[in-house]
């Protein structure tokens, strides 16, 4: 069996941070790392589920939101994935689509995006306050971020 890409990179030396994970024709895969693998510091479920909730709300709202194709959290805990089309959005333009959202994300006010038993399967566990602290760390952490960043180091 073909080990698939996000195995091959070394997760005892990856660091928080925005990586371009893969490429598959136009379609581009980002990798959002909160927090380092494999050191029992995660994201909790509640944080994962209540970021997503804000940064997917935000960016199908957003000028760019047909070229969105998926944002999500990664299994682990440690991070999300967004991927997009790459014909309709540059790597250089979603940087700047995701320091927007995670920054207006960071100041949001007002109820949870989705945040009902009709709108989600667990919405009790979302939490306004967990996804700005999680999305303002994030967007402090990317605030300089640029393509030449983009690569596993």
């Amino acid at each position: 069996m073909e080990r698939i890409a996000s195995f091959t990179v070394d997760h005892t030396t990856l660091l928080p941070g925005l990586y371009l994970s893969r490429r598959d024709g136009d379609i581009i895969t980002f990798d959002l790392r909160f927090k380092k693998p494999n050191t029992g510091d995660l994201l909790s479920n509640s944080e994962m589920h209540s970021a997503e909730h804000l940064i997917a709300t935000l960016l199908r709202n957003s000028a760019e939101k047909d070229a969105v194709i998926y944002f999500g959290p990664m299994g682990c805990q440690t991070g999300f994935y967004f991927l997009f089309d790459n014909r309709l959005l540059s790597c250089e333009g979603a940087i700047d689509l995701l320091k927007e959202v995670f920054a207006a994300a960071a100041d949001f006010e007002g109820e949870m995006p989705g945040k009902s038993p009709a709108e989600c399967g667990n919405y009790i566990n979302l939490d306004v306050e967990a996804g700005r602290r999680v999305c303002r760390f994030y967007a402090d952490l990317i605030r300089d971020w640029t393509v030449e960043k983009l690569a596993y180091r």
